[in-house]
């Protein structure tokens, strides 16, 4: 089991108030269950985030590593847009 380390933490009032009432609902048996839950939830969805940085920065390695090789396209705005149009106009008739 691991140790518990007691904390005093200061939150504007209105944070409190949400806290306060998720105990007085039952939604949790104490503040501090409340606090420990928001708190996994942060780390979660911070692996998440780092995640997605850590891919979209391999994303962007991969792309200047294919300029510097000389494997680029011209940039044709027109056929992008039409593109953009078409899967548009597929995606309205099939829903």
């Amino acid at each position: 089991m691991s140790s518990i380390e007691r904390m005093t933490i200061t939150m504007p009032a209105d944070m409190a108030a949400v806290v306060k009432a998720a105990v007085d609902v039952g939604d949790y048996a104490s503040t501090s269950e409340v606090v420990r839950d928001a708190l996994r939830e942060w780390k979660m969805r911070r692996a998440v985030q780092l995640q997605e940085i850590t891919s979209l920065k391999a994303d962007i390695d991969e792309g200047l590593a294919d300029v510097a090789a000389g494997r680029v396209k011209d940039f044709d705005t027109k056929k992008i847009v039409e593109r953009g149009r078409k899967l548009l106009a597929s995606r309205s008739s099939s829903g």
